[in-house]
């Protein structure tokens, strides 16, 4: 497709000169240019340089540019820059024209994967369902970086037997267009031109976000039929944004809420640990189950509570009030802690007896991917709430001291704001806690997983993502090292192992 802004598009460098030729896929052979050593240092042959100049647009922006993540446009210049389309889309658009600040900046453009790669020496591919480009900048930033798509089976591939719709893959690369029409909701299928200060609406995206109304693009029925996880992900945009769900699209939803099952279990995990941290899960919560969604993805805690009484909900959506307060106020809760919010309704064990919790939890392990040090952490911090309120003689020793101690005392805190029950506990327990780490504990909350930034300058100073050994290795490791090697050569020698080699004479 052509640029919509062919005057902006005319400021960026030329492609280079040389032929282009494709591979079976239609990607061009990027790969192999970046492994030849002859292009080696192409980039800077061209004159490429750190911060690309972004031209002023010709009327005022429609988004400032200060709402703008700084890292993210020097991403786009980029590839503007070495003649590719780029933009910003879907949710850090939606959010920053709704008045919010997006927790990440996607970039969209016309740049292959292998393509975004050769651009940036601080870049990683990553995935096989949809593959994506990483762009790492300092202090584990991650800007991802996604090749416009068009639907697959708009394409009339991968399509199952007897035309069933689930995507399986979706790398079937496309234009601008035809990537903001693939994407499930038309208020995430916004593009944002920052070399023009123009929203770039293919869908209708503007009409939805100001009706407050999340609608599927096309048909609802495909849409939910192609991806059935797009019903949670409706959920959790509604719940966060305050928004209603189109009737037509929350129908399909309901029709099609048993295809869950279908769908890979860690994407499901993955999912309801975002609705649980979206600052809104009570009103998800009461959507997932007037859309048929809770007993496909947690049949465990749906059955309680249809079977429970008023007190036992009453209690259960307290509960899930308290941690909807606690993420808007900055809070950070780990899955451990999500995971026990919902667990801890669920009747207690019998002594010697397996419960409900301990089965769900071997589930989630067993098909989910959930990791066992966290199933564990879950189970002993829920233990740990009788404990809590024990007797203070018969208090376990060393309980501020172990690992899963910050997960049980936030599930406490949790209960005391959602009830208003046992706060002289709680304060005797958070009182323990400073006086047996001496006030340098962390902060509870979630830790988060990611990758290190390359160290180096932020965009093509040659950097890499840092994981290897090497670059952890400081002063104290060499030494550690060289002892190794020291001791190691005195035992050689002791045991008659001889001279080493290039010394004269017989050893000391």
């Amino acid at each position: 497709m052509r640029d919509p802004h062919p005057s902006i598009a005319a400021t960026a460098a030329p492609r280079d000169t040389e032929p282009q030729h494709r591979d079976h896929d239609g990607r061009r052979n990027g790969r192999v240019r970046d492994r030849d050593p002859r292009h080696r240092g192409l980039d800077a042959e061209r004159g490429l340089a750190l911060d690309v100049p972004v031209p002023a647009p010709a009327h005022p922006p429609e988004i400032p540019e200060d709402r703008l993540d700084a890292d993210a446009i020097r991403t786009i210049a980029r590839l503007r820059h070495v003649g590719h389309q780029a933009y910003f889309v879907g949710g850090c658009v939606r959010d920053v024209l709704l008045g919010f600040t997006p927790k990440d900046f996607d970039v969209a453009t016309s740049a292959h994967p292998g393509e975004v790669r050769a651009t940036f020496r601080n870049c990683r591919l990553i995935g096989r369902r949809f593959r994506l480009a990483h762009v790492y900048f300092r202090g584990a930033k991650i800007i991802e970086v996604a090749t416009f798509r068009k639907n697959p089976t708009d394409a009339g591939e991968d399509l199952g037997e007897e035309g069933d719709l689930l995507i399986t893959r979706d790398n079937v690369f496309g234009t601008a267009e035809e990537d903001a029409r693939r994407r499930d909701f038309t208020v995430n299928g916004l593009f944002y031109d920052v070399f023009a200060g123009e929203v770039i609406d293919y869908v209708g995206g503007r009409a939805d976000l100001e009706a407050h109304r999340i609608a599927t693009i096309g048909d609802p029925e495909i849409r939910m039929q192609e991806d059935p996880v797009r019903a949670l992900r409706a959920i959790r945009f509604a719940s966060r944004l305050g928004f209603t769900i189109e009737p037509e699209t929350f129908a399909a939803m309901r029709r099609h809420a048993p295809e869950l099952g279908r769908c890979a279990p860690p994407r499901l995990l993955e999912e309801t640990f975002k609705i649980l941290r979206c600052g809104a899960s009570q009103r998800a919560f009461e959507l997932l189950r007037s859309s048929g969604a809770l007993p496909v993805i947690l049949p465990a805690l749906a059955s309680f509570f249809d079977g429970a009484g008023d007190e036992a909900r009453r209690r259960f959506l307290a509960h899930l009030a308290a941690l909807d307060r606690l993420v808007k106020a900055g809070g950070d809760p780990s899955e451990a802690v999500l995971l026990g919010a919902l667990l801890l309704h669920l009747p207690a064990p019998e002594p010697g007896a397996p419960s409900e919790r301990d089965r769900l939890l071997a589930e989630l392990v067993a098909t989910a991917r959930l990791p066992r040090r966290i199933a564990e952490r879950v189970r002993l911090a829920l233990a740990s709430q009788r404990a809590f309120r024990g007797p203070p003689r018969r208090r376990r020793r060393g309980l501020t001291s172990q690992v899963y101690f910050r997960d049980a005392l936030q599930l406490l805190e949790l209960t005391v704001e959602a009830t208003g029950e046992g706060r002289e506990v709680l304060d005797r327990w958070r009182s323990d806690d400073a006086g047996a780490e001496g006030g340098d504990a962390p902060e509870p909350g979630r830790a988060r997983a990611g990758r290190a930034a390359p160290a180096g300058d932020d965009l093509d100073l040659g950097a890499v993502p840092a994981d290897r050994p090497a670059q952890e290795a400081g002063p104290a490791a060499e030494g550690a090292k060289r002892r190794r090697r020291h001791r190691g050569g005195r035992r050689r020698h002791r045991r008659g192992g001889g001279a080493p080699a290039g010394s004269s004479g017989p050893p000391a």
